[in-house]
């Protein structure tokens, strides 16, 4: 892969050091209201930053299609792989997704509810007796890892490793450091591809309820899926059902501890507020992107676009447009329509993981407010100090907090 292929975020917004990749909602702000339509030259890529723009991107794929040869997606593509759903737009993309689909149903998250509970349960066990707890290493990691894992029928003792090969298969690129990430990523895609292709041929050969199960028995186009495909889309199910959901209920804790210190006690007088939290936070500190092609010459944001180029959409930026979230720069979970965010996409492409890592976030931040008393940042915390290379630029990497248990 070279870097031609690759859009470099940095290279575009110009954050460079951790503290502005942390808090790239200034410059979301000066962009919104200055340049809401701007092109970088450099890499021929479009840029939108308010809602209606962003919005009408990810919705329109007759000029904006998700086919494209070049990505900010740091994960190494292997386009020829049919049961693949990102690179691909309707009406193919709608039989590949429905492969997927069916484990993510309503139906079958509730049948998942009393295990997830469990896991919570278990981990918030651990947490007993502690004055000081990392929310990341106890909660946030392991929480989603261990779900996605069950779900998908892969052993959960393995959850250490199949977080580290998911970090490193989303570690952002920058100019500096290219090839060096790219043979990381390559390593890490060989050892994970090597991990799961005896667990996918031994699930054909003895299926269990499990969704590595359910995908060598679907059919896509008449025939059924390859082995090799079937471990590409455990891979990419795998990675993306971690990172996101670590990365929310990390940054749930960091709202409430930073943004708005007096809400876990609203919390603990209103279990109902969990979900309203949940999408505040989504909308609020969550800096995610997505990127398509233009597919045909079009000037519907002003500025004449070429048929070819690249447009990215920071979502992030449009989830603080003032025209749609009035004051939206605050951080109020009684904010109406809160949940009209963009983190998880839209249109046809609208994350398939999203009611999973919704699921997830509520039954953990439920649990949680239900059993400590209260949370206060330890004394000292320097959040540059926790924060680690993401997709999104800097996440938490560790988050040390004080708990107060029930008396």
């Amino acid at each position: 892969m070279a870097t031609e292929q690759t859009i470099l975020l940095q290279e575009i917004s110009n954050l460079r050091s951790r503290q502005a990749q942390w808090n790239p909602y200034g410059w979301y702000k000066e962009m919104r209201e200055n340049q809401p339509v701007y092109y970088d030259a450099e890499q021929d890529v479009w840029n939108v930053f308010l809602y209606d723009h962003a919005k009408r991107v990810l919705f329109d794929h007759e000029y904006f299609s998700n086919k494209k040869e070049r990505s900010f997606i740091p994960i190494p593509r292997i386009m020829d792989n049919r049961s693949n759903v990102n690179f691909v737009d309707p009406p193919e993309h709608r039989n590949r997704r429905a492969l997927l689909a069916k484990a993510f149903t309503p139906r079958t998250l509730e049948a998942w509810e009393p295990r997830i509970q469990t896991i919570v349960d278990e981990l918030l066990t651990e947490m007993e007796g502690h004055s000081t707890v990392d929310i990341v290493e106890k909660l946030a990691i392991p929480l989603p890892v261990t779900v996605i894992a069950e779900l998908l029928g892969v052993p959960t003792k393995d959850r250490v490793k199949i977080k580290t090969w998911s970090d490193i298969l989303f570690l952002p690129y920058a100019k500096e450091t290219f090839e060096d990430t790219a043979a990381k990523k390559g390593q890490a895609m060989q050892e994970f591809h090597e991990y799961l292709y005896p667990i996918v041929v031994d699930k054909r050969k003895h299926p269990a309820d499990d969704i590595l199960s359910d995908l060598t028995k679907a059919e896509l186009e008449g025939e059924r899926l390859t082995d090799q495909e079937v471990v590409m889309s455990a891979i990419g199910l795998l990675g993306a059902g971690n990172e996101t959901t670590t990365t929310l209920i990390s940054n749930t804790f960091y709202c409430m501890l930073f943004d708005k210190p007096a809400v876990y006690q609203e919390l603990r007088s209103d279990l109902f507020l969990v979900p309203k939290l949940i999408e505040e936070v989504l909308r609020f500190r969550f800096p995610s992107t997505n990127d398509r092609k233009v597919v045909q010459d079009t000037n519907i944001f002003g500025p004449e676009m070429k048929k070819g180029q690249m447009i990215m959409v920071w979502t992030g930026a449009a989830n603080r447009d003032e025209t749609h979230f009035p004051h939206g720069e605050e951080f109020d979970i009684h904010r109406p329509g809160n949940q009209h965010h963009l983190t998880f996409g839209a249109g046809p492409h609208f994350c398939l993981g999203a009611p999973l890592a919704r699921m997830e976030a509520n039954i953990a931040m439920t649990s949680f407010v239900k059993r400590f008393a209260d949370i206060r940042p330890v004394e000292g915390f320097d959040v540059l100090e926790h924060l680690t290379d993401s997709p999104m630029g800097q996440t938490l990497k560790s988050l040390p907090i004080w708990v107060e248990h029930q008396r």
